[in-house]
């Protein structure tokens, strides 16, 4: 049973259809030798930067479990799910009954994905294992990430951690587990996954079909950090053209400036844009970070002070623009506004 796991970029696989994952070996060998053990945890946190392949990994566990529900009987590796199989083509589809995807459910109202994953959500959870309790199998739930949990949702799922299940397994995920519950972290076996290196960031996109311009490629990887959600919003989604266009409207200044913020705000804030909207304010945030660090590496600690400052004026900015439903556009010009002033 699924929820709508936020929106699929262009591109991308989603997790639950994808039959390979790039990188995380140790990972992998991981849970496949605590699970053939016989005493691995009710509880994974999954933890690692966004789009390095946690809920692909999640999935590939879940598949693995369910494929083979004596732990004792399991191969010690996680191997390529079979798409022919009747188990993956149901977790695939969202239909499997021994599995539990929670992730941000779409308004009804607005036909939009809601900014958290609420608490009538984490409920489902408890239906769930309720419809199952007789059945003996295994009973999986992936929170997909746990850092959209709200407030309520979040201590509802604790209290499932507290208290889980027979036979139940809970997959964590979580791109910034800093700011999770101490009490969820300290309920599940954390594992963490480290950003992809150029080679498995290269052939990760290259099962997507996507590859890297040569003029472009050394730049893109740079950038993209290891994630493969990254680098699809740099290839598919003008992100290079959207950075060299934010660093130009930096450095200019009066009429010109204006102009230069006013057709980027028209551009990151079209109809339908969430994507590449959210790529673009976070941007923002990581070009006044990075010289934040970089002023404070230099011993300008009144800068770096300042800078911070702003970092923390655009978070409030952009958390009320988005509780208040505010103009997408007005918002980027607000914010390129604070920055330029300030840099």
């Amino acid at each position: 049973m699924t929820a709508t796991p936020g929106i699929l970029l262009d591109g991308a696989i989603a997790p639950q259809e994808n039959t390979r994952l790039f990188g995380h070996s140790g990972a992998q060998a991981f849970l496949a030798e605590s699970y053939a053990s016989g005493k691995g945890h009710h509880a994974l946190l999954l933890e690692g930067p966004e789009g390095v392949g946690k809920a692909t990994l999640a999935f590939r566990f879940a598949n693995h479990i369910l494929a083979h529900p004596d732990p004792l009987a399991a191969p010690a590796v996680l191997a390529d799910p079979d798409p022919d199989h009747p188990m993956f083509r149901q977790i695939a589809q969202g239909a499997s009954h021994n599995l539990l995807h929670l992730a941000r459910p779409v308004d009804v109202k607005t036909g939009k994905v809601k900014t958290a994953i609420t608490v009538d959500e984490v409920r489902r959870a408890g239906k769930f294992f309720s419809q199952t309790s007789g059945t003996g199998n295994w009973r999986i739930v992936i929170v997909d990430p746990a850092d959209d949990l709200n407030r309520s949702a979040a201590n509802a799922i604790l209290k499932m951690l507290e208290e889980p299940p027979k036979r139940s397994m809970f997959l964590v995920l979580s791109h910034a587990p800093g700011k999770l519950l101490p009490t969820i972290r300290s309920r599940c076996l954390t594992v963490s996954l480290r950003p992809l290196d150029h080679p498995e960031l290269l052939a990760a996109l290259a099962h997507l079909g996507l590859s890297a311009p040569d003029a472009t490629r050394d730049r893109l990887l740079a950038l993209a950090g290891g994630s493969v959600s990254q680098a699809i919003k740099l290839l598919n989604y003008g992100g290079l053209d959207m950075l060299d266009a934010m660093k130009a409207a930096i450095e200019q200044q009066g009429p010109a400036q204006r102009r230069a913020i006013h057709k980027i705000a028209d551009v990151v804030a079209q109809k339908d844009g969430d994507i590449l909207y959210e790529f673009f304010i976070d941007q923002l945030g990581m070009e006044v970070s990075s010289r934040a660090r970089a002023a404070a590496m230099l011993g300008d600690i009144a800068r770096a002070f300042d800078l911070s400052q702003l970092k923390s004026l655009m978070d409030e900015q952009i958390t009320a623009s988005d509780a208040y439903n505010l103009e997408r556009k007005q918002t980027v010009i607000t914010l390129m506004g604070e920055i330029v002033g300030r840099l």
